[in-house]
């Protein structure tokens, strides 16, 4: 007796071809509404916030300074320890330490009093005797080429005592294409930590 074999779709299948639809349907919805924009400069305020809490609690527990710098033109920011020499080198143990990159559309601004940070490009450095550590300027000695270049120092110190340098980082979503809305947040540090946070704001 010849058998026939039943020519409809199984369960599974169709179960398999409901759930290629809901994912191909959630690509075009998340295609048509990006990620807010604030809520990512958001969570990368409150990293910030957390690490540098974190960074504190390194300098208290372990004695030892520690320091931010915030590169403006790198887009990016990372602790670096002072070592037994009194020289200031990056924290390669501690990943949370080493250094963060914003992507394209997020910046950041360093504020110290109040004021923005001013980079060695400005004219505040040029023609001074001292560097930006405040050590006598080595402009015109010869370095051997072996010599590896000196990090820079930080911005921002946070002392083994809790103290920390005051100092506002700004942190900002400025979209260059596209009609998203720019967003910006602050960091605040006075005197001790834990930080504070402000933001969302409109405008600065």
């Amino acid at each position: 007796m010849r058998e026939y074999k039943n020519g409809g779709f199984s369960l599974i299948e169709i179960m398999v071809v409901l759930v290629i639809l809901g994912v191909s349907a959630m690509i075009v919805v998340l295609s048509f509404n990006p990620p807010d924009a604030s809520d990512e400069l958001r969570k990368k305020a409150q990293r910030f916030q957390v690490v540098f809490d974190m960074a504190s609690d390194y300098a208290i527990l372990n004695q030892t300074e520690l320091g931010l710098r915030v590169e403006p033109e790198k887009n990016s920011y990372h602790f670096l320890y002072l070592d037994e020499e009194q020289e200031w080198q990056p924290i390669a143990t501690e990943k949370f330490f080493q250094e963060t990159v914003l992507e394209e559309d997020f910046s950041l601004e360093l504020e110290l009093d109040g004021l923005p940070w001013v980079t060695e490009d400005n004219n505040l450095f040029d023609n001074s005797i001292f560097d930006e550590s405040l050590s006598v300027s080595e402009e015109g000695v010869e370095i051997g080429e072996d010599e590896e270049e000196k990090p820079k120092p930080p911005q921002v110190f946070i002392f083994s005592s809790g103290e920390i340098t005051p100092f506002s980082l700004v942190l900002k979503f400025e979209p260059q294409f596209g009609d998203l809305d720019v967003a910006y947040f602050r960091v605040n540090g006075i005197d001790f930590t834990p930080l504070e946070l402000e933001g969302p704001l409109e405008y600065l």
